[in-house]
């Protein structure tokens, strides 16, 4: 994790490739952000091996390895234990949100997103997470 106590790189995870492009520009364009974006959980679990990301922005549905299973995979690295995790999903009933916190994501961001304020959103989070 940095030590300089600010928001810097986040590990993006989703498989559209329209969705990854418009977060990325999001994130990178409007947020300012480092992002190394992923287009599956096993690019995620290799991606996690060299980089050293503050945050984990993970969609929940994808194919071969779903998110939560994704989130589950990187936890079992090292410097990946303690970094905070928020889901993207379509899927935001209560019980469906409070299941995903239950597996570890600090946060639920709903899709579709709002591209002109995903940024601002993901620092909140960050924020709140005690980082």
């Amino acid at each position: 994790m940095n030590t300089s106590g600010q928001l810097q790189c986040i590990l993006y995870v989703e498989d559209e490739p329209d969705i990854r492009a418009i977060a990325e520009l999001a994130l990178e364009t409007v947020g300012g952000y480092t992002l190394v974006s992923c287009s599956g959980g096993h690019e995620a679990l290799e991606a996690a091996q060299r980089q050293q990301p503050d945050l984990l922005l993970l969609d929940v549905m994808m194919p071969e390895m779903d998110g939560p299973e994704t989130l589950r995979r990187l936890r079992e690295i090292p410097h990946m234990r303690e970094v905070p995790a928020v889901f993207m999903t379509a899927k935001v009933q209560p019980q469906e949100v409070e299941e995903y916190r239950n597996l570890g994501a600090v946060d639920v961001i709903a899709k579709p997103f709002d591209p002109l304020t995903l940024a601002d959103q993901i620092y909140h989070i960050w924020q709140q997470a005690g980082q």
